[in-house]
């Protein structure tokens, strides 16, 4: 009797472990459901809720009159955008096109979701602008409310550009700030992650904000603890470039207390081999790869 109890409660243990570790692998849609839906749009982000993300990974830029907008870049990337008037922007003319250097008003009136994006040509299409942070977060807390979904973490990147203060944005700290006054006014402190290549907007918000989770960007091979100590704090998580992450990089992170979480991970197989490798998730462009696992 005793040997059958304690099978019992060995077993209820493991499947209590398993569960848990399912539930905090954390998947992240890039700019909501980049592959499915067009970029950093609500009907993305909704679109990414409804595909079981824990998280929804956006990207912030300010606009002349200090708007936070959701954009990859701080000007209108001429893969996905046209302009109000219906005609293409070309690959020369898009830095010309700088949200920076215009007012709300004038930044909602660009499309970005009808023309054909090269690289994820199967896209849904339809007309589509950059949506402000504030009522992108008003919208996914009413939908997540409505059908009765968990509620995201909201991470969100400061999209800056090298040599770009005061040109394509503020300064990192104005930048941070005024992402900040919008996730206070929210009270989404709690559910949020401020991400970036960036280490100034890190160094800034870690400084004034040190409650507010944060994410290190990194695209180059560099040795892991050289990244902390130019940062000069452990981030929550370190996130780099899937091709640059074997085991010693897990464990290394999880060695000092970081979470990892790579990107951009858009197949079955590279999700099983980072899952296998013991990452804390991945950001992907297809959020439904998760649902396809035991396929």
């Amino acid at each position: 009797m005793h040997k059958k109890l304690l099978l019992f409660v060995t077993l209820a243990l493991f499947f209590f472990n398993v569960s848990a570790q399912k539930k905090k692998f954390d998947l992240q849609g890039k700019a909501g459901a980049r592959g499915i839906m067009p970029e950093n749009t609500i009907e993305g982000m909704l679109k990414a809720l409804d595909l079981g993300v824990t998280t929804l990974e956006m990207d912030a830029v300010i606009s002349k009159d200090k708007q936070v907008v959701l954009s990859q870049e701080p000007y209108f990337n001429n893969e996905i955008s046209l302009q109000p008037n219906g005609k293409p922007i070309t690959l020369k003319d898009q830095k010309n096109f700088n949200i920076y250097k215009m007012d709300y008003e004038q930044v909602k009136k660009f499309d970005v979701g009808s023309k054909v994006h090269s690289r994820f040509p199967g896209q849904m299409k339809f007309k589509a602008y950059k949506p402000l942070l504030s009522e992108t977060i008003d919208a996914t807390e009413a939908y997540v409310k409505e059908h009765k979904l968990p509620k995201p973490v909201y991470s969100i990147e400061t999209k800056t550009i090298k040599n770009g203060d005061n040109e394509f944005h503020p300064e990192p700290a104005e930048f941070v700030d005024l992402i900040m006054e919008v996730i206070n006014a929210k009270k989404l402190s709690k559910r949020v992650i401020i991400e970036s290549f960036d280490m100034r907007t890190l160094q800034y918000l870690h400084e004034k904000y040190p409650k507010i989770q944060t994410s290190l960007l990194i695209d180059e091979k560099e040795p892991f603890e050289d990244y902390i100590e130019k940062l000069g704090f452990k981030p929550t998580i370190y996130s780099p470039y899937s091709v640059l992450v074997g085991k010693g990089l897990v464990d290394r992170c999880h060695a000092m207390g970081i979470k990892i979480i790579p990107w951009t991970v858009n197949t079955v197989k590279e999700l099983k081999y980072f899952m296998d490798l013991g990452v804390d998730g991945v950001l992907t462009d297809y959020p439904n790869i998760m649902g396809q696992l035991n396929n």
